[in-house]
Order: structure tokens, then sequence, then C-alpha cells
């Protein structure tokens, strides 16, 4: 498969996912109509005009869909972060990109929390009152910020139980969010861990792991559970600025009792220069703590010990945190000594040159038969061209990192090599029985699928031994990759479908034993 058509099929099944999620989700937004549209287009030009289908299709799809949404996940970290003058400086650009959805308000929006940020209450009440009374997402969001801001939140439930019915609370994610906080803030917990579940359920129909991942977080501080915070602040919530994870560690701190270090938390937040964090700091410096065990009911209670067990699974089976992913040394090392014999072949003489490959130790199964099974070995680092060698780093780098935080460095490097070493064998043996002996095979895609079965043998463990659903939902995913890798073998020339298979299937049986 060449570079053109890789790309038309990206193209092609991104625009298709997306279009399949708004459906899914029953509603229509400025995303869908674009991806609708590049889709048509790239389509239509794929019949009528191949040699530029890949290439329209390629360029409206990176301006009008990759970058807008890459932006996106940017602008919601500058905010998790609280850095507002940035993510209102990116919003200003998005906007021209992407002018729907309610993109071109975002930079008020942000313009307000950063006035907020600095004092400037009133001039960004004034911002926000613009909105105040719009019947849409963007008018709710700008009045639940006019109550967080002053710290109104009895008045904020007022409001939402006035203005908002349960069919609009439970469709805006955002709106639900503050109204779960805001009976956090006056104390209702039971309501808190009731809403909770209902606010499960819109996130698994919207995919916003985000939201729910501090809705709970916001949960264990309310409930008094510092360790459960701290833990989420390594893993989910990791991107999150140091004085916001502060403030809501020293609000499980106080819920549990230790109250001494909680108030010097907060009065160091009084004077930490965020006007927005200090008044959040001076409420909670007014209250006074009620034991949250005393008021808890036995649903509630199970509610919250369930919520200790899914985020647990979540942690241990879903994608690695940044901070944690740095310390997948064997993967950096693999990828580097992949890059490092790339750059020998193209030294060589060119990493396209079948006698360059074969001097630097390509697999060949009659070569194979005269004694030289180094090159079970060798082949797995070598690759055919930029693109080969981009595909399967990437796979490498998203696979690779979980695999060796579960299974540690040692037993993830023998594992990958086992994976890669044994597939090449399959791949001579079938060849010699098939007399097919001349044939050239390098990669480490062999190695790679390895990956995608002990990620799968990770996984199915997990389900049948803790009926983990975090586990479940994932292990559907990579059943879906390898059914989706499965049909490019079966439609491309010259992929070793072999090695793919016989690399997947090994990985997952040492997965099964390794876990």
């Amino acid at each position: 498969m060449n570079p053109n058509q890789i790309l038309l099929w990206t193209v092609c099944l991104s625009c298709i996912s997306l279009l399949v999620q708004m459906v899914r989700l029953g509603r229509q937004s400025g995303w869908g109509w674009i991806a609708g549209t590049i889709l048509v287009v790239t389509l239509a030009l794929a019949y009528f005009a191949p040699t530029w289908s890949s290439l329209v299709g390629g360029s409206l799809w990176a301006i009008l869909l990759v970058i807008p949404l890459c932006g996106l996940n940017r602008l919601n970290t500058l905010v998790s972060q609280q850095r507002y003058r940035h993510a209102r400086e990116l919003a200003q650009w998005l906007q021209l990109l992407h002018p729907m959805d309610g993109l071109p308000e975002y930079p008020k929006l942000l313009e307000a929390l950063e006035m907020g940020q600095n004092g400037d209450f009133e001039r960004a009440t004034k911002i926000l009152s613009r909105y105040h009374n719009s019947p849409t997402p963007l008018g709710r969001t700008a009045v639940v910020l006019l109550y967080r801001m002053a710290g109104r939140w009895q008045d904020l439930l007022l409001w939402i139980e006035e203005n908002c019915p349960p069919e609009i609370l439970q469709t805006d994610v955002e709106l639900m969010f503050f109204y779960l906080r805001a009976l956090g803030e006056t104390g209702d917990l039971n309501g808190l861990l009731q809403g909770l579940t209902s606010f499960e359920q819109l996130v698994g129909r919207t995919g916003d792991r985000q939201s729910l991942a501090l809705a709970r977080m916001m949960v264990f501080a309310f409930c008094g559970d510092p360790a459960q915070v701290k833990l989420m602040f390594e893993h989910q919530l990791a991107n999150y600025s140091a004085s916001f994870q502060s403030f809501w560690l020293a609000t499980a701190e106080s819920a549990c009792g230790d109250l001494l270090r909680a108030r010097e938390t907060f009065a160091d937040l009084c004077n930490s220069g965020d006007a927005s964090l200090c008044n959040a700091a001076k409420w909670r410096l007014s209250r006074s703590q009620v034991e949250p065990h005393a008021i808890l009911t036995a649903s509630s209670m199970q509610i919250l010990e369930r919520l200790g067990r899914e985020v647990h699974q979540e942690n241990m089976y879903g994608k690695p945190s940044r901070r944690v992913s740095q310390k997948a040394y064997g993967t950096f090392l693999l990828i580097g000594i992949n890059l490092v014999v790339f750059a020998i072949e193209l030294f060589a003489g060119g990493s396209e040159d079948i006698e360059v490959l074969y001097r630097l130790g390509a697999l060949v199964p009659t070569v194979i038969l005269q004694g030289e099974w180094w090159r079970l070995l060798s082949a797995t680092f070598l690759h055919f061209g930029y693109l080969h060698l981009a595909l399967n780093m990437l796979g490498l780098y998203y696979l690779g990192i979980f695999v060796e935080l579960k299974l540690g460095i040692w037993r993830y490097l023998a594992t990958y090599l086992f994976c890669g070493v044994g597939s090449m064998l399959v791949v001579t043996i079938l060849a010699i029985a098939q007399n097919v002996t001349g044939q050239i095979t390098v990669g480490a895609s062999g190695a790679i699928m390895g990956m995608v079965g002990v990620t799968g043998a990770i996984l199915f463990q997990a389900w049948r031994r803790e009926k983990s659903r975090f586990a479940a939902q994932r292990l559907r995913t990579i059943i879906a990759i390898v059914c989706l890798q499965m049909f490019f073998d079966l439609t491309t020339p010259n992929v070793s479908a072999i090695g793919h298979t016989s690399g997947l299937t090994l990985g997952f049986l040492i997965g099964m034993f390794l876990a």
C-alpha cells in the first residue's frame, strides 16, 4: 500500500468514525457536517479524479479537522492548567478554522476567566452578562461561571432547579458537572453521589472522559479521601496545575479531619495571586466541616466503593499518563535502535535498496537454511522506506509503553524480541514448506503485533478475573484493531500477513502466561 492509499484510507475512516459518533450521540454539530463534506469530496474525487483524491482530501482533512481538533485538545490542556490568556489567544486562531459549535464565543468566555483570575470581577461579570439570557449551552455556561466566580453555590442550585429541567440538565455535560460541584460545596454529599451516577451515564454517551475524571476526583475530595485524590492527579488528571491540585487535596484533607494541614494550604492559596482560587479558598476556610461518613447513606457508600474500584481499574488498564509514560525506557530504547539502524540503511545506500537490506541482515529463507540464523533478529530492526518505519514506530510508542509498564522493562524486552524473532521464524518455516524461499522480509511489524497480543491478553485476564468493565471496553477496541489490520493485510500486496498473525498469536500466548 503506497502513501496515497494510506492517506485516502485514513481520511475516509476518520471521517466515518466521527460521523458514527455524532449519530450515536443523536445530535448535529459542525464537526459532523465538516467530516461529511470532506468524506463526500474525497470519495467523489476518488471516482472522478483518483490522482487528486488523496491530496485534496488529505489537505481538507488536515486543515479542517486535524488541526482544529488538536488545537482544541491543547486549548483544554491550557484551561486545565489555568493558563487562560494563552488559551484565549489559541481560541482566537481556532475560530478561524472552525467557526461553529460555539467556538467563536470561546475567546470571550476565556477572557472572562482571565479577568476573574486577575481579580477584575467587574469586567468578567460584564463579559459574561452578555450571554446571561441566552437559552443555549453557551448562555448556561456563562451563568454557571458567574455563580462560580462569586462562590454563590446555593444560588446556582436554585437557578438550575428553576431554569434547567431534567431533559436539559442530563444532556449538558458542563452544566451537570457544576451542578454536582454545587451539591458538594453545599454539603449534600448523598445528592452528589446519586447525581454522579446520572453524570456517568451522560459521559458514556458523549465520551467526555476528562469531565468524568474531574467529577470523580471531586467526589473523593468532598468525601474525604486524599489518597484517591492524589492518585487521580498522578494519572488521569496529571495535566492540572499545582495550585489546582493543592486546592482539591486540601479539600480532601479537610473533609477527613486533617484541618491544620488543610487550613495552611488554603491560607497559602489565598496569597497565590489567582483571585478566583483565592475566593474558593476563602469559601473553604469560612465553612465548618462535617464528617462525610456520618451523613452518607448505605447506598452512597456503595457508590463510593464502586467508584474506587473503577478508578483503580482505569489506572491499571487505561492509557498511562504522560508523567508515567516518561519512565518507559525500554520502549524509547527500542525506538532509538530502530532509528539508528534506519540511519545505517540510508548511509549504506538507501532503505529501499534490496541489496543494502540483504547485506544488513534482511530475512531470506534460503539463507536462513544455510545457517545465518542471526537474520531472524536483525530483520526485525530493518525497515523498507520512511513510511514503513514511521508506522511501526508509532505503533510501538502507543502499544509498547502500556505493555512495558505492566510487565517491567526486562520481561517487556524479552517479550518484544520473542515475538519479533518468533514471527520471522514462522515466516521462514512456511516459506520453506511452500517452496517460496527467495522472498525477502524486514520490519518490526511482527514484534509490534505481538504487543497487540500481549495487550489483549492483559485486558482479557483483567476482565476474566476482576470483571473490569473498563478492561472489557479496551479489549473490544483491541479486537477492532486486529480485525482492521487483517483486512489491510488481505487487501494489500507485499505485506506479510503471516508475520503479523504469528506475532499477534505469540504475543497473546506469552501475555496470557505473564499476565
